[in-house]
């Protein structure tokens, strides 16, 4: 799909650069978080030049370094023994991937109070922030650059910053230009004087285009497109296109976007439950307005904490009926936040709250009564339901689904409450609509014990004649004698189930104390070479 740059005018996308992102990581660990800040250079007194190296088709080289070490000239990709005969008091750290993967999702968590449309740099060193329709909420463009710039300084972060209509733009001016805002329609002047590598070509493309004398991106703005096209290749007219608006360059955010979302920005930062529980009821009190309108009602729900210090945390939880009233949303943090009090750490405070919800459904108005309540007997048990799951995790409540199955321990599956029982009954049978048809129990069905064992225990039985019930049976090394017995009723595996074995012959039998049981015979006699064996399956009551 192509479009021009007026019609991309409308978009705008914050760029992110970390140039000293791993050697920043490093030295937060060693003197805090705010060691940038002018009143920390003292700590930093004496600082050697920090460079980070990793293995690289067989060489150490150098893939990150500090102010210092770049203040020398060294540069990434040089070698590390060359780097230490130049300057043998550098200090060498290996390079770890996993952590700094790990602080760059942590920003970009934490970037989620500009946007939630945020995405990462496939480079691993940006973030891109579709702040579109977004910037008068921070005073304008200008002052939510500033406001984002200075906070990851405070933070410890070298990062530089560009804006413009298009992502192509706003990473290569945030790489290699010192322009922070490009005005909509100005990214090809904007541009036009920057190197070829902002255009984010290949090497071989770049050394193929130096060796031409074309070496500032403008160059290739007006030139015929036809023949560069022959000579290096698509990608060239795609940069190209993509950085101008010619082309759309669709970002992934991270994390799925709500579908509503509500927040609070607070003067003074709150850390204990009592006040967060009750910046939910506010929030969630604004929200109610939102779903009545689309006439909906939250299944899921996040409440996302930023902490003064750069930190968030996202607080989770489901429901098994859609959900509008406030107090119960409140109850359910509640019950949410008591379950995991010793994990939430509010450090210096929360100083943004956010509720959003993440997965909606409709919801009819429903009639009160005189007294006003609307809360039916369902409904009751499905809030104390939620109550039990936002205290112990979802898993912590099961509820019983019939399933596409004759063998009884397939016939049921536990799923968590509120999970989608017919999902679970649609994958137990294995055919959808067609298995059910086959396996649907009938009208007046053979009866089931009450009590069935997890998995079937093997029995001694002894039987007068080869297809008849036991009239004495040993299970858990106690000896029954069966009085009265009924059957069998046979059960066969399904037969599009890989793991269909011989069929299954059901007797109820009651021993002489008037105990009754379930046991089967497991297979068919094989003219007396096969013995079937004896499994005691369930209790009747």
């Amino acid at each position: 799909m192509t479009k021009t740059a007026s019609v991309t005018a409308g978009q705008r996308i914050l760029a992110l650069f970390f140039p000293h992102l791993p050697t920043d990581r490093l030295k937060r660990q060693r003197y805090g978080r705010s060691w940038r800040l002018p009143a920390m250079a003292g700590s930093r007194r004496g600082d050697t030049p920090l460079v980070i190296f990793a293995k690289q088709k067989g060489a150490l080289r150098l893939t990150a370094l500090d102010e210092h070490a770049e203040a020398l000239g060294l540069k990434a990709g040089m070698g590390l023994a060359d780097a230490r005969a130049m300057h043998p008091n550098i200090e060498a750290v290996e390079a770890d991937g996993q952590a700094d993967h790990e602080l760059l999702a942590g920003l970009a968590d934490w970037c989620d109070r500009y946007t939630p449309l945020v995405a990462t740099e496939p480079g691993g060193d940006g973030l891109y922030l579709d702040i579109t329709g977004c910037a008068h909420l921070f005073g304008g463009e200008k002052a939510l650059l500033d406001d984002i710039l200075a906070r990851l300084f405070d933070q410890g972060f070298a990062a530089h910053a560009a804006l413009a209509s298009t992502p192509g733009t706003a990473w290569a001016i945030a790489r290699y230009g010192t322009q922070g805002i490009v005005e909509p329609g100005g990214e090809a002047q904007a541009m036009a004087p920057l190197p070829m590598a902002a255009l984010r070509l290949s090497a071989a493309v770049q050394a193929g285009l130096d060796r031409l004398g074309l070496r500032e991106a403008g160059a290739l703005f007006s030139a015929p497109r036809a023949p560069l096209a022959k000579r290096f290749g698509t990608e060239i007219i795609l940069r190209v296109d993509q950085a101008l608006g010619r082309v759309e360059e669709p970002l992934s955010p991270r994390l799925p976007v709500p579908a509503l979302s509500v927040e609070r920005r607070l003067a003074e930062p709150v850390g204990s439950r009592e006040d967060i529980e009750h910046m939910v009821f506010m929030l969630a009190r604004t929200l109610r307005d939102g779903l009545e309108r689309r006439g909906v009602g939250a299944r899921a729900l996040e409440l996302v904490l930023f902490r003064v210090d750069g930190a968030v945390s996202r607080i989770a939880l489901g429901t098994s009926r859609p959900l509008r009233d406030p107090l119960v949303m409140r109850r359910l943090f509640h019950e949410r936040l008591g379950a995991s009090g010793a994990e939430l750490d509010a450090g210096y405070g929360f100083e943004l709250v956010r509720l959003s919800v993440l997965a909606d459904a409709r919801l009819e108005a429903a009639q009160s009564d005189f007294s006003g309540d609307t809360t039916d007997e369902k409904e009751s048990i499905a809030i104390l339901a939620d109550r039990i799951r936002a205290r112990f995790d979802r898993p912590a409540l099961l509820q019983p689904v019939e399933r596409a199955s004759h063998v009884p321990e397939r016939a049921v599956q536990y799923v968590a409450f509120g999970g989608g029982a017919a999902s679970a009954v649609a994958k137990g049978g294995g055919h959808g609509q067609a298995a059910m048809a086959l396996c649907q129990p009938a009208a007046v069905r053979a009866e089931r014990p009450l009590r069935l064992l997890r998995q079937a225990e093997p029995v001694e039985a002894v039987a007068e004649v080869p297809d008849g019930p036991p009239i004495t049976f040993r299970w858990r090394r106690v000896l029954y004698r069966v009085a009265r017995a009924e059957g069998p009723e046979r059960i066969a595996p399904e037969w599009w189930h890989e793991d269909n074995g011989p069929p299954r012959d059901y007797f109820r039998v009651e021993d002489e104390a008037g105990h009754r049981y379930w046991l089967y015979r497991h297979g068919v006699y094989d003219n007396g070479e096969r013995m079937p064996g004896w499994y005691m399956h369930g209790i009747f009551p």
